[in-house]
């Protein structure tokens, strides 16, 4: 359910905006949408796992935070991050 260091790592690198960028919106909104993906896939064989759903919706909550803020900042940013990461809206 939670990402290897090594993928976050990679997250890290694709997503920074400078070198030592590791909290950016961008790079957060990447990390949320891999736990996202993964617990997605829990899903499909766990499917009564309530507690586990619970911190999918307070994710997915968070992640639309962070998107609203950097749209409210830089609608470039914003759209450049939906399409790299695949998230419809």
């Amino acid at each position: 359910m939670s990402i290897t260091p090594e993928r976050k790592q990679e997250l890290v690198a694709q997503f920074a905006t400078n070198a030592a960028d590791t909290g950016s919106p961008e790079v957060q909104i990447a990390i949320l949408t891999e736990r996202i993906t993964n617990l997605t896939g829990h899903f499909r064989t766990h499917a009564k796992d309530n507690h586990s759903r619970r911190g999918l919706l307070k994710m997915v909550s968070q992640r639309r935070s962070l998107l609203d803020y950097v749209k409210s900042k830089d609608e470039g940013r914003y759209r450049s991050i939906i399409e790299r990461l695949g998230i419809r809206r």
